[in-house]
């Protein structure tokens, strides 16, 4: 497992998002460069967003999530389209993990284990 990992709950289902595009990208001389992305599966996990062999360096990151065309693909108009969370890597021989709670007209993250 990398040192950097999401997961998604869908609060008004109860259940796990599946689907997910999850987009990870580093804060890098001003400009965000994409250096990851993966999708949720059955469980709204994405255990691996780096590369394989790529490590986790100190800096500011990005998570992208795409809860827009988790929503249009259940019926529903998104209120979110995407929901995006910066957050600081200080010490990258941790591991990062960074949930998102997720619901029609809201969202949390928290930094989990």
């Amino acid at each position: 497992m990398s040192g950097l990992s999401t997961h998604i709950l869908d609060l008004a289902r109860g259940r796990p998002a599946a689907g997910v595009t999850v987009v990870l990208a580093r804060l890098t001389g001003g400009d965000w460069k994409e250096v990851g992305r993966g999708d949720t599966d059955a469980d709204g996990r994405v255990s691996r967003l780096l590369p394989e062999g790529a490590p986790l360096e100190r800096g500011t990151y990005r998570l992208l999530f795409d809860t827009g065309g988790y929503f249009r693909a259940r019926g529903r108009e998104p209120f979110y389209p995407e929901v995006t969370v910066v957050f600081a890597v200080s010490d990258p021989a941790s591991h990062h993990h960074v949930p998102l709670l997720l619901s029609p007209y809201g969202y949390s993250t928290y930094r989990g284990s």
